[in-house]
């Protein structure tokens, strides 16, 4: 049985994961390409005599490195890991599609064009005829539907037939200059008798373009030297002829001018009504008025869907996991290997699952979004506010996700597809403060603040905390991410029904990825936290609280024996691993109004925001708190922080927690995102340090005014 290895190549929203559900009916295998954090998926499937595997490459306006989708699609079609390129095109959209097409067939590898969206072309007028393309190109044409799962017959004999013929000379012709210095460059090489895996025609066209990896790989050659005058001679002319001296320029110049000159010969566009609903709908949706509203409301209605829908089974997950915990208590007993698992694995992977719902909600939501082609309406609606702050005009998804979880909020920054918007973006999601810090809020503020300015005071703090993002975003885009900003391609998709098994495929795909890498991230962490926060064990000394607890029990003094054993919870958490980095690293803390306890809370904060109310509870001789979220359990841990905590360091240790690190799933998340672990330590010292420097400036104008 012969394998063919196919790379499925096309623009953004052409239909490339619908073509492959309807050509093979089989479960894609996810993963990464090599080295970034791209999606890749694979599908493999039998027919006939003939193995098919398919990889999906990302999708791409064109091959070149603007973004790091167009980087890895360019380095694989460069490479030779596949038979036959399947270039999706759509067929609504034809002339901007063959963009990408044109440049494909300059790579001269067999190569098989799908027309997809056919039925959708047909309702708007446009007809074309595959035949002649097909001459025209030098290359098998097939009309395609994904979503009737139509011409996909077609569409697999061609692959076959293509990889049976032996490979054919791309017929592209460009304009007389172009082709005079590309002929000019190919004789220069042959009379070199220069050796290569890739035909001449291609090599000169990449130096006619300024190809970076091809002029880097003939900068090592002693042929270089040589070469050098014949490209410039080539430069000079082609700069005369088209009256520019941008090399990119000229080169889209004749792609324009290939893909113009296809769709004359080939297509016929009947007349269409000027009132059609797409643009009925984009004077609505896209109105300079009404635009930004309504989109802010579907945001703000997924946002409440995300995370009041997904409180539902969320308390289901959580006293599931509960009451698995207890059951292990219960059977193994008082032991550490009940502990372990009770309070390290089975507690770490709850706190992963408890997410799931709302990264469910939320990625359906923004599938919505893109599949109806809405999303790229959004993106030129917000650029040009975002542009001022020296962010992206998509990065407002991930920063208002961040109000409910950083998590998907760092997953979500995928919709940006260039390195330095998305990693810009990912530095600045910390800064909206997620639902986990609002127990933290809560407390110290009805601690700290007279009831009637509570609620005001909440709301300052989560408006300071966005406001100071994006004026980091302009520093850091001023700093580290300098740069002139990048131009904001990419055309209007056509609105279409959302493809359900395609939502399903997407969010099924996430929710699994979420799971593996974030729910392992946060198993191991779990485990470390419980064992820095019970070790070393103090027999000693627990013997003689056990002792005094006995005695108090015996004289059945309830509110002793309860006040002993918080003495002792106090003292193993003084004395723990935790404690002791709580105490060696106080003296940093102190210059903003901290002590060890304070600092300790912080320190197990890393792992989960929600834990630093528990913590205190904890160390400040409460036990351990019925509700972990601290909002309404225990009035007692108010009545102490108002006792031991002065308000400089309450509003110190609240600018402290706007702004530090997030938890450490997040952080995780964040670094499998960023693709670095460089970045992540990169996040941790800006996050620290402006953490500490404005709580440093909170405390001390607070001391001063008090």
């Amino acid at each position: 049985m012969k394998k063919i290895r196919i790379a499925l190549a096309g623009q953004p929203n052409v239909g490339k994961s619908a073509i492959i559900n309807a050509i093979s009916n089989a479960r894609l295998k996810v993963g990464n390409f090599s080295g970034v954090t791209v999606k890749k998926e694979v599908v493999q499937f039998k027919k006939n005599d003939y193995e098919f595997e398919i990889t999906d490459l990302p999708g791409s306006y064109s091959l070149t490195d603007f973004t790091i989708e167009e980087r890895v699609t360019k380095q694989n079609l460069n490479s030779n890991d596949y038979d036959i390129i399947l270039n999706v095109v759509d067929s609504t959209n034809i002339e901007r599609n063959l963009y990408l097409t044109t440049e494909i067939l300059i790579l001269n590898k067999k190569t098989v064009v799908a027309l997809n969206m056919t039925d959708e072309a047909i309702k708007e007028g446009v007809e074309i005829d595959a035949d002649q393309l097909s001459k025209v190109l030098g290359v098998n044409c097939i009309k395609t539907s994904a979503t009737e799962k139509t011409g996909m017959e077609e569409l697999l004999e061609a692959i076959v037939q293509t990889f049976e013929a032996s490979k054919k000379e791309t017929r592209l012709q460009f304009s007389d200059p172009y082709e005079e210095e590309i002929s000019r460059i190919c004789s220069f090489l042959k009379d070199k008798n220069y050796k290569s895996d890739i035909d001449f025609k291609t090599i000169a066209i990449n130096l006619l373009k300024e190809d970076k990896e091809t002029f880097q790989k003939f900068h090592d050659e002693p042929l270089w030297i040589e070469m050098q005058p014949v490209l410039i001679r080539a430069y000079e002319h082609l700069y005369l002829h088209f009256n520019s001296k941008d090399l990119d320029d000229i080169f889209n110049e004749e792609k324009t001018a290939l893909a113009k000159g296809a769709v004359a010969e080939t297509v016929v566009f009947k007349k269409q009504d000027k009132n059609q609903s797409t643009g009925k709908i984009d004077d609505l949706l896209m109105n300079k008025f009404l635009g930004l509203p309504i989109f802010l409301l579907l945001m703000w209605g997924l946002f409440k869907l995300t995370f009041v829908i997904g409180s539902i089974p969320m308390d289901w997950i959580d006293g599931f996991f509960g009451w698995m915990g207890d059951s292990t208590k219960t059977i193994l007993g008082d032991t550490e290997l009940a502990s372990v698992i009770a309070d390290g694995a089975i507690a770490g992977v709850g706190a992963v699952v408890l997410f799931l719902p709302n990264i469910i909600i939320l990625f359906i939501g923004i599938a919505l979004l893109e599949t109806t082609g809405y999303m790229s309406r959004v993106a030129f609606l917000l650029d040009g506010i975002f542009h001022k702050f020296g962010m992206h005009g998509k990065s407002f998804i991930p920063l208002v996700t961040g109000f409910g979880c950083s998590v998907p909020a760092y997953m979500a920054a995928r919709t940006l597809k260039n390195d330095r918007d998305r990693l810009l973006t990912l530095f600045i999601i910390g800064f909206m403060s997620c639902g986990a810090k609002l127990p933290i809020y809560v407390l110290f503020v009805g601690a700290l603040f007279p009831e009637e300015h509570a609620a005001n005071v909440l709301w300052l703090i989560y408006i300071s905390g966005a406001i100071l993002g994006l004026f980091a975003a302009k520093i850091l885009k001023m700093t580290a991410f300098k740069g002139d900003d990048e131009p904001f391609i990419m055309e209007m998709p056509k609105y279409r029904r959302p493809s359900l098994k395609l939502i399903w495929h997407t969010v099924s795909g996430q929710a699994m990825m979420y799971l593996k890498k974030a729910g392992t991230f946060i198993l191991l962490a779990s485990i470390i936290i419980w064992f820095a926060g019970t070790y070393p064990k103090h027999t000693n000394i627990e013997k003689e609280f056990q002792a005094k607890i006995v005695l108090a029990q015996t004289a059945k003094d309830e509110t002793k024996a309860r006040s002993l054993k918080q003495e002792f919870e106090l003292y193993k958490k003084e004395n723990s691993y935790l404690g002791m980095i709580g105490h060696s690293a106080e003296p940093l803390f102190r210059p903003i109004g901290y002590d060890w306890r304070m600092t300790v809370s912080l320190l197990t904060g890393l792992a989960a925001k929600e834990v630093v109310v528990a913590t205190m509870g904890i160390l400040y001789g409460l036990g351990d708190l019925k509700d972990e979220d601290g909002l309404e359990e225990n009035k007692g841990l108010v009545n102490q922080i108002k006792a031991n905590i002065s308000l400089a360091s309450g509003v110190s240790f609240i600018v402290f927690c706007m702004i530090y690190l997030p938890c450490l799933a997040a952080s995780m998340v964040f670094r499998r995102e960023a693709g670095s672990w460089k970045y992540l330590g990169y996040l941790f010292v800006l996050t620290t340090t402006m953490a500490w420097t404005f709580s440093y400036a909170a405390y001390n104008i607070t001391k001063a005014f008090t």
